[in-house]
């Protein structure tokens, strides 16, 4: 099998080109120098060129509170991008994997998000992820539509690094704890990806690491496997502004994952604890 993954340089498309080439599955890595995706042309070209039998869609706009100034630039790159690939998709009759959010849904209540829920996204990166959904269910047959939240990987900033980070330069930080989810190791999902999109079992699905907690709880837990002494001090999302309204449930229900035979991705713990070693960071007491 032949894959083409956009936005090699990100988290997730580092670490799915790096489990094709483990399994000896010919991945074709490309980022906007290679392929700018709001460029039908473009998109058109280099797929043919390729000639794979699958696009896993990795790229896409993440800054979240940048999209509620910049909500041109984040719809040309989450739907236009996303319409560009899925059109040559058909074309081809090829697979196409999509890789959507949490955010597509309106984060309230205590509930598990089904993975065929409406969707009434919360704010503007949301809506795009939405928008690009549709437009994968819409066009194609041969889709994986994957949702995930709560990213960190090796290849790229995240959540983790950056507590790390004003961890030691401060030895206090404040973190929200009234938004519920699970995080997703890159790694874990890699694999997974690479395992289904192998297969014909279409749909959509949702694939983040087992457990839950709060970003708060999150925090505690990575500087007591980093062994460091800092002080957390929870705080509510009210005293937390940000210009991007965020989710209090990210809960989501991993039933089609169960359903088609999918292995369930491990424990965020577990998850945590390996990713932390992978950087050099682990120092549990």
């Amino acid at each position: 099998m032949r894959i083409l993954v956009t936005g090699v340089k990100g988290q997730l498309g580092h670490d799915i080109v790096v489990e094709c080439e483990k399994r000896n599955i010919e991945a074709i890595g490309v980022d906007v120098e290679e392929m700018d995706i709001t460029n039908a042309l473009v998109v058109e070209t280099v797929i043919k060129k390729s000639n794979v039998d699958a696009v896993v869609h990795c790229a896409a706009w993440t800054a979240v509170d940048k999209a509620e100034d910049e909500v041109e630039m984040c719809t040309k790159v989450n739907v236009n991008g996303t319409l560009n690939i899925a059109k040559v998709c058909k074309e081809l009759d090829i697979k196409m994997m999509y890789f959507s959010t949490d955010y597509v849904f309106d984060g309230e209540g205590d509930h598990e998000w089904k993975e065929y829920d409406e969707r009434h996204p919360l704010n503007i990166y949301g809506q795009t992820k939405c928008d690009g959904e549709i437009i994968v269910q819409e066009l194609l047959e041969k889709y994986f539509i994957v949702r995930i939240a709560w990213v960190f990987g090796t290849n790229g900033n995240n959540f983790i690094k950056t507590m790390l980070r004003l961890g030691k330069e401060n030895g206090e930080v404040k973190v929200v704890n009234d938004q519920i989810g699970s995080p997703t190791y890159t790694y874990d999902l890699a694999k997974l990806v690479v395992e289904m999109i192998q297969t014909d079992k279409y749909g959509i699905y949702h694939a983040t690491n087992e457990g839950l907690c709060s970003w708060y709880e999150f925090a505690c837990e990575i500087f007591r496997q980093a062994g460091m002494n800092v002080n957390v001090i929870p705080v509510s999302s009210d005293e937390f502004l940000t210009k991007a309204k965020r989710p209090t449930n990210s809960r989501m229900e991993k039933s089609e994952l169960d359903r088609n035979g999918f292995a369930r991705l491990p424990i965020w713990r577990d998850a945590l604890k390996r990713y932390l070693i992978s950087i050099g960071e682990y120092h549990e007491k």
